[in-house]
């Protein structure tokens, strides 16, 4: 009776993993040999790892990544321009932590896409908040949100993230009144967040997608001034490598 009257009050104040492990104890014999201490340590450390894993799915469900990317399966042995130095750099998030950008660039294929979604899954295993957005559909919400006037809620969200992921920057001519809330969006996040782009073009060749001089400026002021570069080269990782293989788009 009392062991169901515990089990229900941990359930109810959601200390499942406590639980989980205080039923473990229970019906391992070895316990017994476990001082107080011990066993309440682990019972502790369950609990710990309970929640860290439940907010590490919370994370990684609001960061809608694209890829099921992991830093640890990125491939360097194809030749590319990725140096192994400069991701191990990135991988210790500092760059996320004191509010710094990261542009990824280079053609079709090349593993743009993956690479982005490594970095912010990564992100989201060290405890930041990250969202994922292709460029085009970022463009969209923002010109409705300004249509129906919750563009400043829209805005405030993505505020929130520490590391917001624009893939495929460039692709698609948009308003010109929508780079300026580009700009506004860069402008509230800076110093306040990090910033993830890849885009096929390098940044040299963004004022011309923009139009706007002033506009592009200010958006490349904001963005290039603190930014880690990759440009990756090479042909696109998913043309066959022999017949009948594709290769990794890692």
């Amino acid at each position: 009776m009392l062991h169901e009257q515990t089990m229900s009050k941990l359930l109810a104040m959601k200390m499942n993993g406590l639980a989980e492990a205080y039923e473990e104890q229970r019906r391992q014999s070895q316990s017994g040999n476990l001082s107080f201490e011990e066993r309440f340590a682990m019972l502790v450390e369950r609990q710990w790892l309970w929640r860290e894993n439940r907010s590490l799915e919370g994370r990684l469900h609001w960061a809608r990544l694209k890829q099921n990317a992991c830093i640890e399966d990125i491939d360097y042995r194809t030749h590319r321009g990725l140096a192994r130095g400069v991701i191990e750099q990135l991988t210790t998030m500092e760059w996320v932590k004191f509010h710094q950008n990261c542009i990824i660039t280079g053609s079709t294929g090349v593993g743009k896409t993956y690479l982005a979604c490594a970095l912010a899954q990564k992100a989201c295993r060290a405890g930041y908040s990250a969202v994922y957005y292709v460029a085009t559909k970022l463009f969209r919400e923002l010109g409705v949100a300004q249509v129906d006037g919750s563009l400043p809620k829209l805005l405030k969200r993505l505020l929130k993230a520490n590391l917001l992921v624009i893939d495929d920057w460039g692709m698609e001519t948009v308003k010109p009144g929508q780079y300026r809330e580009y700009l506004e969006l860069l402008d509230d996040r800076q110093g306040a967040g990090a910033t993830l782009i890849t885009s096929q073009y390098a940044p040299n060749h963004w004022h011309e997608i923009i139009g706007d001089a002033t506009v592009a400026d200010a958006i490349l002021d904001r963005l290039i001034h603190n930014a880690h570069r990759i440009d990756l080269k090479g042909d696109s990782l998913r043309k066959p490598k022999d017949k009948g293989n594709n290769a990794k788009s890692t």
